[in-house]
């Protein structure tokens, strides 16, 4: 793959692409806001707003693939690409951190004062008199009605055990690109989205078998909305990484990468580890504790 000079910088054309994304956004969010209102229309709106957005995904991303493969990216583009993945992923950081102090808001803040704890006495009396402050709960008058919760060595255990090896995949993966072994560097990222996808499908099953079984549903109290919450985001940024991480396979088999230009795939693999160490938090203070 040719590199461009240290001392040029590419200045990118101007385009259209983010505005395409925006309306194809716009769609899916005002298909949805159809569809919680009860219109039929609502998911057909959704779909065409995710179509248009995964099209322009594919347009932008494969320009910006070609601009890379022909060589126009300098070192400092590519110190640009780093900069640019690193506060995208603190942003995620930040995503989630916010659904964790939901979390932790309802179950050491919020559920003990409705329960009378410290000056939720008079609360507790007067609107929810013999609310226990116990958790997991579907808050005060049983909303949604009885359920069980999932228990942390089923499914979950098991997925925690396919994202912890998932993580050490993508690792030998990075090995081998670094030692320009290109069979091996798109076997093991072959067995990276395997295990990846994986992970989504027992996931879903595990929502089924919790919806369906448990009674475990989004009108299940503060319980089952930040259960669904924190997991359906996780399954979803998964779902994203282990289409990221396919992209990098096939790219990887075409010989796009080399020992000392990949920085695609090392954005992938941050990605990656970013989404394992999110679930190493659901495990332990959804599943777990």
């Amino acid at each position: 793959m040719s590199h461009a000079s240290h001392d040029h910088y590419y200045v990118p054309h101007g385009t259209n692409w983010p505005i395409i994304g925006t309306i194809g956004l716009t769609t899916l969010f005002v298909g949805f806001s159809i569809y919680l209102n009860g219109s039929g229309i609502g998911p057909w709106i959704m779909l065409a707003g995710v179509a248009i957005f995964l099209y322009m995904l594919y347009r932008w991303f494969g320009e910006v693939i070609d601009e890379s493969l022909s060589g126009k990216y300098s070192d400092q583009v590519d110190t640009s690409f780093r900069m640019g993945m690193g506060w995208f992923i603190f942003s995620e950081v930040m995503f989630f951190a916010a659904f964790f102090g939901a979390l932790f808001y309802a179950r050491v803040l919020s559920i003990p004062w409705l329960g009378g704890e410290g000056d939720g006495v008079m609360t507790n009396a007067v609107l929810w008199s013999g609310f226990e402050a116990a958790w997991p709960t579907n808050g005060p008058g049983e909303v949604g009605g009885a359920f069980n919760i999932v228990g942390a060595w089923g499914i979950p255990a098991i997925n925690t055990l396919i994202l912890l090896t998932s993580g050490v995949t993508v690792t030998f993966a990075h090995w081998a690109l670094k030692q320009n072994n290109q069979s091996k560097t798109t076997l093991w990222l072959a067995a990276t989205v395997a295990l990846g996808f994986l992970f989504v499908g027992l996931q879903a099953y595990e929502y089924q078998h919790a919806w369906v079984d448990l009674n475990l549903t989004l009108g299940s109290g503060i319980y089952g909305s930040t259960f669904y919450m924190l997991t359906g985001f996780h399954g979803l940024h998964v779902t994203i990484g282990a289409i990221m991480l396919l992209v990098m396979m096939f790219r990887s088999a075409k010989g796009h990468f080399s020992p000392h230009n990949h920085f695609a795939f090392e954005a992938a693999a941050w990605y990656w580890h970013f989404v394992d160490v999110v679930w190493l938090g659901l495990f332990i203070f959804v599943y777990w504790l």
